[in-house]
């Protein structure tokens, strides 16, 4: 017998209600959910690792798998348990302008915490493998390993001196390349030296050929800095690389030089005040601030008059790459997490797993971190060519579309996935103290906003639609990874790529069009994107129910095929 609401809806089934549950035996359900989490989480991964195994020849795939093993563990062991006491408030980093005999030093102080896990992160051979080329794939796995704690205060300086580092080594004159690069690849933190971007200015943000920060030549290949910059991450770095206006240069983004800026000279802050720190909404236990140059000596890195083409071509794309592999990192954890308690938390008589909608949101975690980690490694294989000056013209073509879309698309859906992770895990979900999905959840906002917000991506994707042939090889490309499918399901994406490609067109000829429709048309091709990644892995199930949930909208109540797809999903995760 059920009871009746007012309305007529079935309350819950008075059967339902027969088990009487004690204290003890939530909190062994509790202990269950929480030891589930995998010791190897790369070991874990099945999914990940075909990817790797795919792409990469036995002794490379072999060689990366003993190291993110490896991490793997040290994520788990050391700088997750790391993370949740430096990221809390009372142990955030603090900026220390004087030393005790009252010398500017202009330095961040942090929990020893921070330390223990930076080391773990450094050690892994993630920043170093950037003196190589094509070790993409061997940054991106580690990487994707690390953000299963979110930003975890290292995931930022670990990309930043990765970007420097590429820019170092591709663009800048052999003296200012070994001067400063060795000292990026160390893996050992205590003598390693770390990277920071500052290129956002208070009046610039997103618009950075807005920038007035300027750069003065002294006459001897090096420059004198002077402006301030607005949000500088990685504050404590012992090298920055800076944006800055070289003095009698054009205007706008053509003007502006890409410089390596080290901290100290001869011990002391080099021509520069750090003003204060800023208290993020997420990835806390990284320090960022706003920084004051006055006379920072400073060395180009390149040719100044190409300074924006590095900034942006090599660093900021280098960034958008790793932000997209962190968002599919989180939202592998937000799966794992959620399903897990989902197998051991009973309401009502039964675990929560067996309710059709709890069943429901875990396949969409499911699709949407299957989805995420297909497309990432597309686009690291497009990043290993171009980093190891391999790719083709049209690799570039679709890495200019990807990685901007990529790293749009990953970060709504990271956010999302976090927040549905939490809504399983009900109020429990909102304790900090009780599961990362708090901090995860923080830290998956600020990514929304790192290296450019939604609609500066989606405005840069609709700019280059009219300058390269970007419809034609995104078209091309993915038609191609449809083409390893003859299922119904590819025959239904590939109508669905056609159409979203039209939209395009249509963007392309209609400006008012283009920019209030052309953020809907990129959704719908980067939904397909993902979709035709996941079906050139072989995982229909996934691709179907990704393609019914993001673009055609079916009902699920008048959906026998959707439901089915659901208990496949989960079938594996949950009794």
């Amino acid at each position: 017998m059920s009871r009746k609401r007012r309305g007529g809806a079935p309350d819950v089934p008075e059967t339902m209600h027969t088990r009487a549950v004690t204290f003890d035996d939530a909190r062994r359900d509790l202990e269950a959910w929480r030891a589930a989490f995998p010791a190897d989480p790369f070991a874990a991964d099945e999914p990940l690792r075909s990817i790797l195994e795919r792409a990469l020849p036995a002794e490379r795939c072999d060689a990366l798998a003993a190291s993110a093993s490896a991490f793997g563990r040290a994520v788990v062991d050391t700088i997750g348990p790391a993370a949740q006491r430096y990221e809390h408030r009372a142990h955030l980093p603090e900026l220390s302008r004087y030393d005790g005999l009252g010398r500017r030093v202009e330095a961040v102080r942090f929990d020893p915490a921070y330390d223990e896990a930076g080391a773990a992160v450094w050690g892994s051979g993630l920043v170093a493998a950037s003196g190589t080329p094509r070790r993409s794939y061997e940054q991106a796995t580690l990487l994707f390993l690390l953000s299963l704690e979110g930003e975890a205060g290292h995931a930022c300086p670990a990309v930043c001196t990765i970007g420097l580092a590429r820019a170092l080594r591709r663009a800048a004159d052999p003296e200012v390349r070994d001067r400063f690069l060795p000292p990026l690849l160390e893996t050992d933190y205590g003598r390693a030296e770390r990277g920071a971007q500052f290129l956002t200015e208070v009046q610039g943000g997103s618009d950075v050929g807005a920038n007035a920060t300027v750069a003065e030549a002294n006459g001897d290949g090096t420059y004198r800095l002077r402006g301030e910059k607005w949000f500088c991450s990685v504050a404590d770095a012992q090298q920055f690389l800076v944006t800055a206006r070289v003095a009698g240069g054009p205007d706008g983004t053509r003007g502006l030089g890409c410089f390596v800026v080290p901290r100290l000279l001869d011990g002391a802050p080099n021509g520069f005040v750090l003003r204060r720190l800023k208290e993020k909404l997420g990835t806390r236990g990284m320090a960022s601030g706003e920084i004051d140059f006055d006379g920072a000596l400073a060395w180009p890195i390149g040719p100044v008059e190409h300074g924006f083409r590095t900034a942006v071509g090599i660093v900021l794309n280098t960034s958008r790459w790793m932000t997209a592999i962190g968002s599919a990192g989180m939202m592998r954890r937000a799966h794992l997490e959620a399903t897990a308690y989902a197998r051991h938390r009973t309401a009502f008589g039964r675990a929560i797993g067996g309710f059709p909608a709890v069943r429901a949101t875990l396949a969409d975690l499911r699709v949407s971190w299957l989805g995420a980690l297909h497309l990432v490694f597309v686009l690291t294989e497009l990043e290993d060519r171009i980093d190891a000056g391999t790719a083709d013209e049209t690799d570039t073509t679709f890495h200019r579309f990807l990685v901007n879309a990529t790293k749009y698309a990953l970060s709504v859906d990271a956010t999302a996935s976090v927040r549905n992770a939490i809504e399983v895990l009900g109020g429990n979900g909102t304790i900090e103290e009780f599961s990362v999905l708090p901090r995860l959840y923080r830290d998956s906002i600020v990514y929304e906003s790192w290296e450019g917000t939604h609609n500066v991506l989606v405005a840069q994707v609709l700019a280059d639609l009219h300058r390269l042939p970007i419809v034609e090889v995104v078209g091309e490309r993915l038609g191609k990874l449809l083409g390893t499918s003859t299922s119904a399901v590819a025959d239904r994406a590939r109508h669905e790529l056609d159409d979203a490609l039209d939209g395009a067109r249509r963007a392309m000829d209609d400006a008012e069009v283009g920019a209030r429709h052309f953020r809907g048309v990129l959704d719908r091709l980067t939904a397909v994107a993902r979709v035709a990644t996941l079906l050139d892995g072989g995982d229909e199930t996934a691709a179907d129910h990704l393609l019914r949930g993001r673009i055609l909208h079916e009902r699920p109540d008048r959906d026998v095929g959707y439901d089915a797809r659901v208990d496949e999903l989960t079938a594996a995760d949950l009794p």
